[in-house]
Parts: C-alpha cells; sequence; structure tokens
C-alpha cells in the first residue's frame, strides 16, 4: 500500500507555491467543507428555523383560541369574573384591613349582587317594557329622515334605491321585535350552554376570585422561573390595573352620559326618555360606538315624536356629551387604564363582536388593554413608575431576606452536623456495652 500512497509535500517543496498565491492574491486556506449543520447555522438556514417557531406559536395561538371558543360557557363566565373582580378587588382589600379574607369577600359579594342585580332588573325590565314602542318610534323616525333627506336630494342626478331602504329597514326591525331578539342576546353569553348555567358559574368564580385571588395569584407565579418572577408579578398588578380602572371608569362614564342625555331629554319632554337613558348607560360600554348608536335613537325618537328642532337639539346635546365625556371625562376617571389608539379600538371591536357577538365587543376592548399593557412590561416599554419601582425594590428584598434566611439555617445545620461529628465519631468507636455485674454473678 506504502507504494501506492502520494508522498505529502514537505514544508520547503510548498513554500514557494504559497509565495506564488499570495503574489497572485489567492488564499492559501482552503474552502470550508460542507456539512450538514452548516444547514442551518447561516443566515437562511437561521431564518428558517425562527420562521418553523413563529409558525408553532401561531398554531398553538390558534389552538388555544378555538378551544376557548368551543368552551364558551366556562370562558366567557371566568373573563367576566375576572374584570369584575379587578374593580372590586380595592374594596375587598380595605376591608380586609378590618375583617377576615372570607367575611370581606362575603361582604363585597353580596353587596355587589344587590346592588348590580338591581340596578341590570330594572334596567332590563324598563327597557323591555317598551322595547316594541321604541323600536316603532326609531323606524319612524328613520322613515322620516329618509323623507327629508329625498326631499334634499331631489335636485341631484343619482338617485337613492327606496326599494332596498325599505327592504333593510323591514330586516331589522323584524329582528329587534322578534322573540329571538332576546333570547340571541342571551345565549351569547354561553355559546353552547344556557344562560343560567353561565350566570351561576360567574357568581361562583367571582366570589372565590374575591376571597383567595391574591393566593391564586401567587399560586400561578410560584410555577414560574425566579428570574422572571418580577416581571409576572408586575405584569399581574397593570392587569389588575386595567380592569379595574377601565370598569369603574367607564361605569362612571356611562352614567354621565345617561344622566346627560335622560335629563335633555326629559327637559324636552321626548317620550321614553328613560328606557333610551338606559339604553345609552348599556351602550357606554362599548366604546366609540355603543353611546353613538344610542345618541342617534334617541334622535330618532325625538323627530318622530316632537319635530326636527327638537331632534336637532337633542343631536347637539349628543355631540356635546359625547366630547365632554371624551376629551375632558375619560381622561380623568381612565387614566393609563385605555392607552389604545382609536383604530386599534375598533379592530378589537370587531373582532369580538364576530368571535362572540355583544359579550365579545364588550369585553374586547379591556382585554387588548390588559394585553398591550403586559406587553409593555415585557418588552422594557413600561413608563417607570417610582410606586412600581418600589415595589420591584421591596420584592427583591423579600427574595434577598428569604435566601440569606435559607443560607443561615443551612449553615446552622452544617454547624450543628460538625459539633456533632466528634461525638457521632466516639460512640461509633466504643466497643459493645459489657454485661452487667448481676449478669456476671448469675453466670458464676
Amino acid at each position: 500500500m506504502s507504494l501506492f500512497r502520494r508522498a505529502k509535500p514537505s514544508t520547503k517543496e510548498r513554500a514557494p507555491k504559497v509565495k506564488a498565491d499570495a503574489a497572485l492574491g489567492l488564499s492559501a486556506e482552503q474552502p470550508p467543507e460542507f456539512t450538514v449543520s452548516g444547514l442551518w447555522t447561516d443566515l437562511l438556514g437561521r431564518m428558517g428555523i425562527r420562521s418553523a417557531q413563529i409558525l408553532v406559536v401561531g398554531a398553538l395561538a390558534g389552538f388555544i383560541i378555538v378551544g376557548m371558543l368551543r368552551l364558551t360557557t366556562i370562558v366567557i363566565p371566568t373573563l367576566l369574573a375576572i374584570i369584575i373582580a379587578c374593580a372590586l378587588w380595592p374594596l375587598v382589600v380595605k376591608l380586609r384591613k378590618v375583617f377576615n379574607a372570607l367575611l370581606s369577600a362575603w361582604i363585597v359579594f353580596l353587596g355587589s349582587l344587590l346592588v348590580l342585580g338591581g340596578i341590570g332588573t330594572g334596567l332590563v325590565f324598563s327597557v323591555t317594557n317598551e322595547w316594541s314602542t321604541l323600536v316603532d318610534k326609531a323606524v319612524q323616525g328613520f322613515n322620516q329622515l329618509n323623507e327629508i333627506v329625498q326631499k334634499m336630494l331631489v335636485d341631484i342626478p343619482f338617485t337613492i334605491d327606496q326599494e332596498q331602504i325599505d327592504k333593510a329597514v323591514q330586516t331589522v326591525t323584524g329582528f329587534l321585535t322578534s322573540s329571538q331578539f332576546g333570547t340571541g342576546a342571551l345565549n351569547t353569553i354561553s355559546a353552547a350552554g344556557s344562560f343560567i348555567t353561565g350566570l351561576i358559574l360567574l357568581l361562583v368564580i367571582l366570589f372565590f376570585f374575591l376571597k383567595d385571588g391574591d393566593r391564586i395569584w401567587a399560586f400561578a407565579v410560584s410555577w414560574t422561573p425566579k428570574h422572571y418572577r418580577n416581571k409576572w408579578i408586575l405584569s399581574g398588578d397593570r392587569a389588575l390595573h386595567t380592569f379595574g380602572g377601565y370598569i369603574r371608569g367607564t361605569s362612571i362614564v356611562a352614567a354621565v352620559d345617561s344622566i346627560g342625555i335622560t335629563a335633555t331629554l326629559l327637559v324636552l319632554q321626548v317620550p321614553l326618555a328613560i328606557p333610551l337613558g338606559v339604553i345609552v348607560f348599556l351602550g357606554s360600554f362599548v366604546p366609540m360606538v355603543g353611546a353613538t348608536v344610542a345618541g342617534v335613537l334617541a334622535t330618532l325618537v325625538a323627530l318622530v315624536t316632537n319635530g326636527p328642532v327638537v331632534a336637532l337639539i337633542v343631536l347637539a346635546a349628543v355631540i356635546i356629551v359625547n366630547q365632554l365625556e371624551g376629551n375632558f371625562l375619560q381622561p380623568v376617571v381612565m387614566a393609563n387604564a385605555l392607552s389604545l389608539h382609536a383604530l386599534v379600538v375598533l379592530m378589537a371591536l370587531t373582532a369580538g363582536t364576530v368571535l362572540a357577538g355583544i359579550i365579545g365587543a364588550v369585553l374586547a376592548v379591556p382585554l387588548t388593554a390588559a394585553a398591550w399593557a403586559v406587553i409593555k412590561v415585557w418588552t422594557g416599554r413600561e413608563k417607570k413608575d417610582p410606586a412600581v419601582e418600589a415595589k420591584q425594590d421591596i420584592l427583591a428584598e423579600v427574595a434577598l431576606d428569604e435566601e440569606e434566611s435559607a443560607l443561615e439555617r443551612l449553615d446552622a445545620k452544617e454547624k450543628a452536623a460538625k459539633e456533632r461529628a466528634p461525638q457521632d465519631k466516639a460512640e461509633a468507636a466504643k466497643p459493645a456495652h459489657p454485661a452487667s455485674d448481676e449478669v456476671k454473678d448469675a453466670a458464676e
């Protein structure tokens, strides 16, 4: 075999060739060998790996969303309970300074149930009793407005198809006055179950969140890695602040809008003022859209019952109230709870309405705001807040104290073990216990 093996050139033999390659500008190094691992370490390989990761995360998120849509009986009551519990949590914290956790939870739960249940029942009955009349007046107002517009556009070269408008009005009127409208609105809470089941589940989950909400969150955070635990705690605080601030602020804004428009309707002697005020209150929980639609409804009723002058006054009142609420009241009562662009709000409302109907429209904005608050925490975009920094320092000190105390306990155990070591060694070295004198005597 050695006869056919090519001898390796020596260093002296390779030197002239290396010098010649260097003179020609050629590299003396050999090109890297092709390897399978190199397919994943170059730029294109890293891009492929990252694309696969994005696809996996997207598939997992889609799977979770589809699962949540299938389990609306559990998901929607849980989300509602979380948001309501966040709004009521400051009251629970104050009561815990006087009472224990169980009694504080019962007081807040029963009090909120009486207040919200009473108000909700009154609102529902006030609207239900006048709903058919309200829809008829709104349709008449729309028809009258359509006639006015047709007269104004008589000289315009193009025409509006009146037949299509009449069909659309009949379709909307038939849906709003049918028995399926109420049941359909209720069934949006649970697509796979009944409204009663969802309501009972909501109340049970709400009570346990009020009683053990902090313990539940602490248990969840305990499963997170220690180096990310502060971010998880801060994310929970931000979500709590966003949910609670949104519900409290929206309730105040809705009450102000309802009182302002109801007072205007009562002064102008527009019929159905109370039901219209209730609709304004409920519609205000859907940002940008609900209050506007409710105001238009009030304007149409005023048009058919009191004439165009009163309708214009009502429309002006609606615009003024909405402007005051959007520019002055909402920034004060909601603070940073809703720091979203108007386009994001509209997209969230559209997605929520498509996925879960009316309940989806109500939940879309607070969920989006909370998600954005959490994203800012994890991406470092969260503005520095002295209170938040102080809380993080306290958490860090507590963690450090716990670590130091654990080390001290470990050192104490090691020291005690070292002190006992000679004694244990001496006891182990002792011979077997000799027989007693009595035993010896007995043996003799």
